[in-house]
C-alpha cells in the first residue's frame, strides 16, 4: 500500500472528550468536505456520526457515512 494511503490518526473532541480516529487521507478529505458543505465544525459532524453508529467502530462509521454521502450525491 502506498504510504500516502495508510490510515493516519487524527485527534477529535467527541462529546467533550479527546479521542483519535485513524482514517486514510482520502476519507479524511471527503469527511472534511462534507463538514464544510454542511457548514459544520468537524467535531460536530464526528459527534453526529458517533451518535448514529450503533455497534461499529467510529472509523468504520465515518467511512460508511462518507460512502453514503457520495452515493446520495451520485444518484
Amino acid at each position: 500500500m502506498s504510504p500516502d494511503l495508510r490510515p493516519a490518526k487524527h485527534s477529535v473532541t467527541l462529546h467533550g472528550h479527546r479521542t483519535s480516529v485513524a482514517l486514510e487521507p482520502p476519507f479524511w478529505a471527503a469527511f472534511r468536505a462534507i463538514a464544510a458543505r454542511r457548514d459544520m465544525a468537524l467535531n460536530a459532524l464526528v459527534a453526529e456520526v458517533d451518535d448514529a453508529r450503533g455497534d461499529v467502530g467510529l472509523a468504520t462509521a465515518i467511512r460508511l457515512f462518507v460512502l453514503a454521502d457520495l452515493q446520495a450525491r451520485v444518484g
